[in-house]
C-alpha cells in the first residue's frame, strides 16, 4: 500500500509514517514547506485547489489527513476559533477538492476528527451511535467532519477518526505535564470525577493502520482505549509513572479564569467507548492508563 499522509510531521503524522515503513508501506508526506526529500510533496491546504496537482504524487492507495492546530494551544479568542476551524475545514475542503481532481481518486480517505463531537457527556458513556453534542468543539467537529462529505458522496471510502487524547511522552497534552508531575507538583483539575478518553500512541497509529486495511469499515470511529479514565485516576498513574506522589488540586475557578471557555473542555466529561473497533477485531497493546503513561513515560 502506498499512503499519502497530511500533518506528516506532527506527533500522529511522524509516528504513523515511521508505522506504515516499518510494515513494508510506501509513504508520500504532504507538507507545506519546500520538500526536503523525494518522499515530500508541498501542498497549500489554504489554497482552493490545495496548491498541488495530484498527480505529482503518483499512485496512491489512501490518504490520511491529520491537519488541524492545537485546541489547546491557547485562550479561544474569536482569533483562535478561527484558526481552529480553517486549519481543519478549510484543509480537508481543499483536500477532497484536489482528490476529486484527480483522474484517478484514491479509494480511501482516513480523515482527522475529534471526540469533542460528543460534547461533555458526564458519567455516560456513549460510542459512535451518539448524536452530536453542544458546545463549540462539538459545532466544529460536525462541521469538519461535513467538510469529507462530497468525497464520500463520490464514492471514496471516508473514515472519520474521532481521536481522543493522545499520550506520547513527545508531545500532545503529556510533555507539558511531565516536568511538574517529576518534581512532585502533580495534580488534578477540579474534582478529579471528570472523565479523561485517552489513547497510546502507539494504539492510535496501530488502529490508522488497521483501518487502512479494512475497505468494509467508513464513517466514525472511535480512537480512544477501551478504559476511560477519571481525571483523579489519571493524575495518580502519571505521578506513579514518575515515581512522584501527587496530592495537589487545582480548583475550578482557577481554570475557568486562566483558560477561559477552554476551560469547559478541561472541567468537562469525555466518557467515549471504541466500540466499532472493538466489532472489528482490533486488540489494544495498551488498553489501561497505568500502563499507557509509564509505557509513554519511558519512550521518548
Amino acid at each position: 500500500m502506498r499512503v499519502a499522509i497530511t500533518g506528516s510531521t506532527g506527533l500522529i503524522g511522524t509516528a504513523l509514517a515511521a508505522h506504515l515503513l516499518g510494515t513494508g508501506s510506501g509513504v508520500v508526506r504532504l507538507v507545506r514547506r519546500p520538500p526536503a526529500t523525494s518522499a515530500e510533496v508541498r501542498w497549500d491546504p489554504a489554497a482552493p485547489d490545495g496548491g498541488l496537482r495530484w498527480s505529482a504524487l503518483g499512485p496512491v492507495d489512501a490518504v490520511v489527513h491529520l491537519s488541524g492546530a492545537p485546541v489547546a494551544g491557547g485562550r479561544w479568542t474569536p482569533e483562535r476559533k478561527r484558526v481552529l476551524r480553517s486549519s481543519r475545514i478549510d484543509s480537508t475542503e481543499a483536500l477532497v477538492r484536489v482528490l476529486l481532481a484527480a483522474d484517478a481518486p484514491p479509494p480511501t480517505l482516513l480523515a482527522g476528527s475529534a471526540i469533542g463531537w460528543y460534547g461533555d457527556t458526564g458519567d455516560r458513556a456513549v460510542d459512535e451511535t451518539a448524536p452530536v453534542g453542544s458546545g463549540f468543539l462539538a459545532t466544529l467537529v460536525r462541521d469538519w467532519e461535513a467538510a469529507a462529505q462530497p468525497a464520500t458522496a463520490a464514492g471514496v471510502r471516508v473514515v472519520h477518526l474521532r481521536s481522543g487524547v493522545v499520550l506520547s511522552g513527545n508531545g500532545g497534552m503529556l510533555r507539558p505535564l511531565l516536568p511538574p508531575f517529576r518534581l512532585g507538583l502533580g495534580a488534578r483539575i477540579g474534582a478529579g470525577s471528570q472523565y479523561l478518553s485517552w489513547i497510546s500512541i502507539t494504539d492510535h497509529v496501530r488502529a490508522v493502520a488497521f483501518l487502512l486495511g479494512r475497505p468494509d469499515i467508513s464513517g466514525p470511529v472511535n480512537l480512544t482505549a477501551p478504559a476511560p479514565a477519571t481525571n483523579a485516576e489519571f493524575t495518580r498513574e502519571l505521578g506513579a509513572a514518575v515515581h512522584r506522589p501527587a496530592p495537589l488540586a487545582i480548583p475550578s475557578w482557577a481554570v475557568r479564569l486562566a483558560l477561559g471557555e477552554l476551560a469547559t473542555e478541561l472541567l468537562g466529561s469525555s466518557r467515549v467507548r471504541p466500540v466499532r473497533l472493538a466489532q472489528a477485531g482490533f486488540h489494544f497493546d495498551y488498553p489501561a492508563i497505568g500502563p499507557a503513561l509509564a509505557h509513554a513515560v519511558r519512550h521518548r
